[in-house]
C-alpha cells in the first residue's frame, strides 16, 4: 500500500512539473510577443499554420475552402501584424457526365478569406495582431497550355473592422466585403490579377522591424 501511495505521488509531482514548465513556457511566449519580439511572434504564426494543415475538416466547411486555409503561408510579420497568403480554385459539382463550376475562385477566395481572418484575428495563441492581410492567389492557364499564379484578392483590415463582422451568421463574401476585400472581374464574372505591395524588407535599423518568411 505505501509503495502505491509513493508510486501516486511521484505521478502527481511529475504531472505538476509538465504542467508548469508549460504555464511557464506559454507565459514566456506570450510576454515575448507582447514586447514586440518579431521572431517570436513569426514562431507563433508558422506553428499555428502548420498545426491548421493537420486539423480534420468541419462538416460546415466545405472542401476546397478548407484546401484554401491550409494552402496559408506567412508572408510578413510586425509587432501588431500578420500578413498571409491562400490558394483559391474554381469548386465544381459533377452532374451526369459533366463537371459544372459551382463556385469560381472570386467565391471561393471570399468564403477562404473569411475564415482565414477570423483564425488569424482570434485563434493565434499568445498573439493578437491589431492588423492583418490576406493575399488570395489562384492559377491562370495561359495560350500555351502553361500556367501562372497572381494575386486576385486582398484584404487589409483591423480590429475595429472584425468588431463590425457577424461571424456566425454572415456568408463569407458579406464578412470579406465588410473586411474590405480588393479583387476585380471580368464582363463574365472572371477573376482578374490585381497588384499588391510587395513584403516590407527587414531593416536593422528600423526599431520595428518587420520580416518575411
Amino acid at each position: 500500500m505505501q509503495w502505491i501511495l509513493l508510486g501516486m505521488v511521484i505521478v502527481f509531482l511529475i504531472v505538476a512539473y509538465i504542467v508548469m514548465q508549460g504555464t511557464r513556457a506559454a507565459m514566456a511566449w506570450r510576454k515575448a510577443a507582447d514586447d514586440g519580439d518579431v521572431k517570436i511572434i513569426g514562431e507563433i504564426v508558422e506553428d499555428s499554420l502548420i498545426e491548421w494543415r493537420s486539423k480534420k475538416k468541419p462538416k460546415a466547411v466545405a472542401v476546397d475552402v478548407w484546401r484554401g486555409l491550409q494552402s496559408t503561408e506567412l508572408v510578413e510579420v510586425a509587432v501588431d501584424f500578420v500578413r498571409v497568403s491562400c490558394q483559391a480554385e474554381s469548386e465544381y459539382r459533377r452532374e451526369g457526365k459533366s463537371w459544372v463550376e459551382t463556385a469560381n475562385p472570386i467565391q471561393t477566395g471570399m468564403a477562404i478569406t473569411a475564415l482565414v481572418a477570423e483564425m488569424v484575428l482570434y485563434d493565434l495563441p499568445h498573439f493578437r495582431p491589431a492588423r492583418i492581410q490576406i493575399d488570395v492567389y489562384t492559377s491562370f492557364r495561359d495560350g500555351e497550355g502553361g500556367s501562372s499564379r497572381a494575386c486576385i484578392m486582398s484584404t487589409e483590415a483591423d480590429r475595429s473592422d472584425a468588431l463590425n463582422v457577424d461571424w456566425d451568421e454572415w456568408t463569407g463574401e458579406e464578412i470579406a466585403d465588410s473586411l474590405g476585400a480588393r479583387y476585380r472581374m471580368g464582363e463574365r464574372g472572371q477573376p482578374l490579377a490585381i497588384e499588391v505591395a510587395d513584403p516590407v524588407v527587414e531593416d536593422e535599423t528600423e526599431e520595428t522591424p518587420m520580416v518575411n518568411s
